[in-house]
C-alpha cells in the first residue's frame, strides 16, 4: 500500500462530503471516511499527515490509506460505502414467514388450549415448510411480526 497517493477532491466533492458530516444521519463509518478523505484533500493546500489524522479520528494507518487509495481508483461513493458481502440467505423467508403466522393464529392442536413456540417449530417442521427450525428461531420471527401465539 503506498501512503504518498495524494488526493484532489473537486470543490463539487468537498460539498457532498460535509454536508454529509453536517447531516450526521449517515453510519459512523460512513462519516468517518468522510472526514478521512477531508483532511487527506491536497486541494486545499492546508493536507495534515497520516499520523494526525489517525490520532485525531481514532484510526489505523491502514485504514486511511486503504480509504484514499479506493477513492483515488474507483471514486467517493466507493470510498464511502462498503461493499456488500456475501452471505447464507435467510432461512426463513417471507413466505414461510407467513405460514408461521397463519399456524401461530389458527386454532392450537388437540389437547393443548395454545401454540407453544416448540409446538409451532414441530408443527413447522411437520407440514414440511422447513427441514428443522428451533424453537427460538420461531420467537424471533414471530416478534418481529408482533405476533403472540396463543393469544
Amino acid at each position: 500500500m503506498s501512503t504518498n497517493l495524494q488526493l484532489h477532491l473537486t470543490s463539487q466533492q468537498r460539498k457532498q462530503l460535509d454536508k454529509l458530516i453536517r447531516s450526521g444521519t449517515a453510519q459512523a463509518r460512513t462519516l468517518t471516511k468522510a472526514r478521512i478523505l477531508l483532511m487527506t484533500d491536497y486541494s486545499q493546500g492546508a493536507h495534515r499527515t497520516d499520523e494526525e489524522i489517525g490520532s485525531a479520528l481514532g484510526v489505523s494507518m491502514s485504514t486511511i490509506v486503504r480509504v484514499r487509495q479506493r477513492c483515488t481508483q474507483e471514486g467517493v461513493d466507493a470510498a464511502l460505502h462498503d461493499k456488500a458481502r456475501s452471505g447464507r440467505p435467510p432461512k426463513i423467508t417471507g413466505e414461510i414467514e407467513a405460514q408461521i403466522t397463519v399456524l401461530a393464529c389458527s386454532d392450537p392442536p388437540p389437547g393443548h388450549t395454545r401454540w407453544t413456540l416448540r409446538l409451532l417449530a414441530d408443527k413447522t417442521v411437520e407440514l414440511g415448510y422447513l427441514d428443522r427450525i428451533s424453537h427460538v428461531a420461531i420467537s424471533n420471527r414471530l416478534k418481529k411480526t408482533r405476533c403472540s401465539p396463543g393469544a
